[in-house]
């Protein structure tokens, strides 16, 4: 009697628990668990980079942007392509930009890439003496992330540096 009882109770259980959580899709709670737990382990210079984009930023009275991994990856991504390229562009930047957007629910995405500086504090020199990256640097962004990875064949560094506004 009661595995009968149990037996009819059950998928009615299972169809309110689906129905009754969230009214968020169920794609959007995936990709925001994915997100959250993207692993990506930082260099120092990454971290320096960051730090160093943040205290510009705060110098002139801006908010400090958050890290975030999923951004960082992205960034990889691209490094990588541009490293097996051996190009330095924003070849693919709309397709990175969706993919965030739609992953992290961002508004706004906007990208800085370089290529061969030694040290964080010269790419963000570099950036700064740039109008258009400058304008990257201090927009309106509440999150970014970097990646920063060398050609092993000829030791050169690539760098992307994706902001974001949530």
């Amino acid at each position: 009697m009661k595995k009968k009882l149990f037996r009819a109770i059950l998928p009615v259980a299972f169809l309110f628990t689906l129905l009754s959580c969230s009214s968020e899709p169920v794609e959007n709670i995936a990709a925001s668990n994915a997100a959250a737990t993207t692993a990506y382990t930082y260099t120092p210079d990454e971290l320096e980079l960051e730090a160093a984009i943040n205290e510009y930023r705060v110098s002139i009275g801006l908010n400090a942007l958050e890290s975030v991994n999923y951004i960082s990856y992205k960034a990889e991504e691209h490094n990588e392509y541009m490293i097996e390229k051996n190009v330095v562009n924003h070849d693919y930047f709309q397709e990175r930009s969706d993919n965030i957007i739609e992953v992290l629910g961002a508004v706004k995405v906007n990208e800085n890439v370089a290529y061969n500086y030694m040290t964080a504090e010269s790419v963000l020199h570099a950036w700064l003496n740039s109008a258009a990256h400058k304008a990257n640097i201090k927009g309106d962004f509440t999150h970014f992330g970097v990646s920063i990875r060398t050609d092993p064949d000829n030791g050169n560094k690539y760098y992307t540096n994706i902001f974001i506004k949530i």
